[in-house]
């Protein structure tokens, strides 16, 4: 069996897996895969007409404020040596010195919202491969509804699955299963043997035990320490969240996630209450009261329990200080000038 150094990306929806995912991966002797800052999500959106120096140092002000610090120093200078003119050059760059550090082959990334830029990735990495995780809308929905990394609203969030399934549907239909290979995550945590070693397979890495038991890691038990909406990752994998929106969701959150991601659904084989279909849409009124309501809570309990929860507001407020700046500075520059 030959094999690629290509990175590895999870592409899907947050609250599908992913942290667990990333760890089996990192359990790999040959495979690197930190905890992501969201490079892309944070920065894509920052007009930097091809300016290097701004993107890497906008990208280390990023990482300086990581919600889960890496265990390796990133040498700037070195990054902007290396870094190629997009900002994803200047992503490859980061996480290639990473690997570097880990003395790993290959790196892999785990950034969910990587779905929205795959053809950017292949354009410059052809031997990328992608993860296209997927769970159980309703699942996700009830995930998120605890958590204080996504939409409270279990409406908002399905809304935002469906959205990144299609893309995700896209990138397989136009690269190919070589390159886009779908994991539903019922299956990897209901035959984690099978499952793991067709993605060792498909990434072109020989199967290591270590992939069955990531939780014994000392990775794994740094991200369960960190936050409550992290905490089973350092647990064994285990089917006992299959299912978790009988218990998250009421049958109205049910209903309203299952009335927009119905399709989806269908073609992923997950089954659904075809009643449903007819449910209809919240306001969006309702929406938001509700989900502020609920986002208050979260993040009260997230102020007594989680560690990282001051690092969290800092990272937010850096992304509001570089997306300000951005604003400005369009703002002064006329249209037709670079910066």
């Amino acid at each position: 069996m030959s094999t690629q150094d290509g990175p590895i990306l999870i592409i899907g929806t947050e609250r599908s897996g992913s942290n667990l995912l990333r760890l089996v991966l990192d359990a790999h002797t040959r495979i690197a895969v930190p905890h992501p800052p969201h490079f892309m999500r944070y920065l894509s959106g920052i007009p930097y007409d091809g300016d290097v120096d701004a993107m890497v140092g906008d990208a280390m002000s990023l990482l300086g404020d990581h919600i889960h610090p890496w265990p390796h120093v990133i040498d700037r200078a070195a990054v902007s040596e290396a870094a190629g003119p997009s900002l994803f050059g200047v992503v490859a760059a980061i996480y290639d010195q990473y690997r570097v550090a880990e003395g790993a082959a290959r790196w892999g990334c785990k950034s969910t919202f990587m779905v929205e830029h795959v053809d950017e990735v292949l354009a410059q990495l052809p031997d990328a491969r992608f993860l296209w995780l997927v769970r159980d809308p309703r699942d996700v929905a009830a995930s998120a509804k605890r958590a204080v990394f996504g939409h409270c609203h279990p409406y908002r969030m399905a809304l935002r699955w469906t959205a990144e399934q299609e893309l995700a549907r896209a990138a397989l239909e136009r690269w190919g299963p070589s390159v886009v290979h779908l994991v539903r995550y019922e299956d990897l945590v209901s035959a984690p043997d099978r499952e793991i070693r067709a993605i060792c397979d498909f990434i072109g890495e020989a199967f290591e035990p270590a992939m069955l038991a990531h939780h014994l890691g000392g990775n794994a038990r740094v991200t369960a320490s960190l936050s409550a909406s992290w905490r089973t990752a350092g647990d064994p994998i285990t089917t006992a969240r299959i299912g978790a929106h009988r218990r998250g969701l009421s049958d109205r959150e049910r209903r309203q996630v299952e009335s927009v991601t119905a399709r989806a659904m269908e073609t992923l084989r997950y089954p659904f209450d075809r009643a449903s279909l007819d449910e209809p849409a919240p306001g969006p009124l309702g929406v938001a009261l509700r989900g502020f309501a609920v986002r208050m809570a979260v993040e009260a309990r997230s102020l007594r329990t989680d560690r990282n929860h001051f690092r969290r507001w800092r990272r937010d407020a850096t992304v509001r200080r570089l997306r300000r700046r951005a604003k400005t500075h369009r703002a002064l520059v006329p249209a037709g000038e670079s910066r």
